[in-house]
């Protein structure tokens, strides 16, 4: 569990990517509109994108000749559901 966290952290720790997330949840698109709202060059792109791949929060399939990208909004409730356990972990012990 851990471990799938620590990939969705990693994800969001990049302001392009956060930039990215946003942009692809008001809908699903491909890697060439996404170029022109972000000051990135088209690897560095690629790099973005497959990273959010990674952490399972993009998922994306193929449309033709385009690889269109879209939010994995489980991912999304994962990580909100990890946050409110950890925090309702507040104050309590654990005896080992």
């Amino acid at each position: 569990m851990n471990k799938d966290i620590a990939l969705l952290c990693k994800a969001l720790s990049d302001e392009n990517r956060l930039t990215i997330l946003e942009l692809l949840i008001r809908g699903e698109t491909c890697g060439c509109t996404l170029i022109d709202k972000l000051p990135i060059t088209q690897p560095t792109m690629s790099y973005h994108l497959r990273t959010l791949t990674d952490s399972g929060l993009v998922t994306s399939y193929k449309e033709g000749v385009w690889k269109k990208h879209h939010v994995d909004l489980n991912r999304i409730d994962a990580l909100i559901d990890y946050l409110n356990e950890l925090k309702e972990m507040k104050g309590q012990c654990k005896n080992d």
